[in-house]
């Protein structure tokens, strides 16, 4: 299969590293998104408890009546999009349109509003908004887009079969360009996930990214397989669910590598595996 080549990757996410360990220990909130500079003003907080750490995003500002009663997941998949956008150097009017797919994957991150609707916890969460497919179509309206759409629940294999299916979509002509969306939260359901800990790496990392796909020259291939086994957890930084292989491929990209790139992952026994072979125009340094 014909590899897409990549046009943009927008990615926001409550990233470890040492200075928000250190930052932590004294009590404050640590760390940065990985984003663009409009998005310094979301700082990554950390939630912690004896049994769990979370590294989450808080809910994004934007403009407009119609955001008021937006889920954070949907605030962060729009904020995921503008990223992507800066970093394709590109505006919105460029991915409006029914030439534009959009695969929207996510493991976790409907269970937020999922809770709270069903505890009624402040405020008032409409039904609509307990739906995977709210997300995507906060996008598909925020910005126009159009074209085919999928969903995919599931962790990062099914984030690797919509890269999969959207490559197949770019090379049978039916879109012009493929947006592979993943939001992934977990702030509001620390206490569920702290009840299954050893089922997970640790620390939970929220994360919202957007890759843009255009038709590309190199190869693709994806293989999928079940063994039943969990993964290993000590080998990566923390759980993604199925924002990690976006994560991985911002990291390729950072590090300027001609050469292909093999993202892959587990999920509840699911062993998945992408190998990506762009041509060299496409492995540039530039990172979300």
């Amino acid at each position: 299969m014909r590899a897409p080549a990549i046009r943009g990757l927008g990615i926001l996410t409550g990233e470890e590293t040492k200075s928000a360990t250190a930052e932590s220990v004294d009590g404050g909130s640590a760390g940065a998104i990985s984003g663009p500079p409009h998005m310094d003003s979301l700082k990554k907080q950390t939630v912690a408890s004896k049994r769990l750490e979370i590294l989450a995003l808080p809910r994004p500002d934007r403009p407009g009546d119609r955001f008021r009663r937006a889920t954070r997941e949907c605030l962060l998949a729009l904020a995921a999009v503008d990223a992507m956008l800066e970093d394709g150097k590109a505006s919105r009017e460029a991915i409006a349109g029914e030439r534009t797919a959009l695969l929207y994957v996510t493991a976790a991150a409907y269970g937020a509003s999922n809770r709270a609707f069903i505890e009624r916890r402040g405020g008032v969460m409409h039904f609509a908004y307990t739906a995977p497919a709210v997300v995507p179509a906060e996008v598909a309206i925020e910005f126009g887009v159009a074209g085919p759409y999928g969903i995919l629940i599931g962790g990062a294999p099914a984030t690797l079969r919509a890269i999969e299916q959207a490559a197949r979509l770019l090379e049978a002509g039916t879109c012009d360009q493929a947006l592979v969306l993943a939001v992934e939260i977990f702030e509001e359901c620390a206490d569920l996930y702290a009840r299954h800990r050893r089922s997970y790496r640790w620390p939970l990392v929220e994360t919202a990214a957007c890759l843009w796909l255009e038709r590309g020259a190199g190869a693709l291939s994806f293989e999928s397989a079940r063994d039943g086994r969990r993964a290993a957890g000590a080998a990566e930084p923390g759980e993604r669910f199925a924002a990690g292989p976006l994560a991985d491929l911002r990291d390729w990209r950072a590090r300027a590598t001609a050469g292909p790139v093999e993202l892959s992952g587990r999920w509840r026994g699911e062993h998945a595996r992408l190998l990506w072979s762009p041509d060299k125009s496409h492995a540039r340094d530039s990172a979300a």
